[in-house]
């Protein structure tokens, strides 16, 4: 038990910081996101001080007659005891009721694509290790390759081919105009279909490198006593692929793909804004050419939560397969 508290003690502290971090970045830095909107205000909307100053306030959760160090405790206090985010400058409605709006449709796809691409690489890979040959070192050219390849270029590729020259999905957006949302059989249809390629391309991003760590660890075991034993005793194949080789090689997988939970966002600001799937990505960078910045904030502090998270899971998963890793 005092592994896990000191784990959380160290993860909250991590967010503590690096949010501080933001806040201050937003607020000091020459030219900050705070001071250019508080001067639009004033010099393109013609707005007296007072009034920008309100509006600043309202946008920021700040108040630009307080000192630094108030501003950030009223944002933090703000923040950790009612979750407020600020309102978005160029839509006016709270940051949080935004991020609430977009952030399921990117959890959908992403969580979709991520958990398909690791049972079918644990598969694949699992299945290579063990079969060896020239079918291996095939397929392993191939997923090498595949991992190399940056994600715009995969959606590129999934556009040029499904969309302008098949026309069999569209381009954009996450349900068609018409289609109410509810639990209908034409709803759930429509919105699969705007989400098959976004899955499409997650999924072949993340593939190659769950195949490839997959048949490494898998090829680790296959030298372990227990699975030349198992062979030695005629067990069928099947069976020792199953219940000796991928049961024990996909332990340290476990860690990394609640690492990879954490970190998918990132890849969502690419591949969202290709296919115009509006999700957190894609919110991400209308906030950021707008200079929507209490959004923009808002966005990134979710992201690094969801970082910070995705280490703690995996540090805590590990710590349950591997009892060592808790005096560390």
């Amino acid at each position: 038990m005092k592994w896990i508290i000191i784990r959380l003690i160290r993860a909250f502290l991590t967010a503590f910081v690096v949010i501080s971090v933001t806040f201050f970045l937003m607020r000091l830095m020459p030219g900050s996101p705070v001071e250019m909107t508080y001067y639009h205000y004033i010099t393109v909307l013609r707005l007296d001080p007072e009034t920008a100053k309100m509006l600043v306030k309202a946008a920021y959760n700040i108040d630009l007659d307080l000192p630094v160090h108030i501003q950030y405790l009223n944002y933090m206090s703000n923040l950790f005891t009612r979750g407020d985010l600020g309102k978005s400058i160029a839509r006016g409605s709270p940051v949080i009721e935004i991020i609430s709006n977009d952030l399921p449709w990117s959890l959908f796809t992403l969580s979709i694509a991520i958990f398909s691409s690791f049972t079918l690489g644990i598969l694949l890979g699992s299945f290579l290790a063990y079969r060896g040959g020239i079918l291996d070192r095939i397929l392993t050219q191939f997923f090498t390759i595949l991992s190399c390849i940056p994600s715009y270029i995969i959606g590129i590729i999934l556009i040029l081919i499904f969309v302008l020259q098949l026309g069999v999905f569209p381009s954009g957006g996450r349900i068609s105009l018409g289609i109410k949302p509810g639990f209908t059989l034409e709803f759930i249809a429509n919105v699969l279909w705007h989400a098959t390629l976004p899955i499409l391309s997650y999924l072949l991003i993340y593939l190659g490198g769950w195949v490839l760590s997959m048949r490494g660890s898998a090829i680790s075991v296959l030298g372990s006593d227990y699975v030349l034993a198992a062979e030695a005793r005629g067990l069928k194949k099947r069976r020792i692929l199953q219940d000796y080789v991928m049961r024990n090689a996909i332990l340290p997988l476990f860690t990394s793909l609640m690492i990879s939970l954490g970190y998918m966002f990132g890849g969502a600001v690419f591949i969202e804004n290709l296919f115009a799937y509006p999700g957190i990505g894609y919110t991400l960078i209308w906030a950021l050419n707008n200079r929507d910045y209490p959004l923009l904030q808002g966005i990134l502090n979710i992201m690094i939560v969801a970082i910070i998270l995705s280490n703690l899971l995996a540090d805590l998963l590990y710590g349950v397969l591997d009892p060592r890793a808790r005096s560390r």
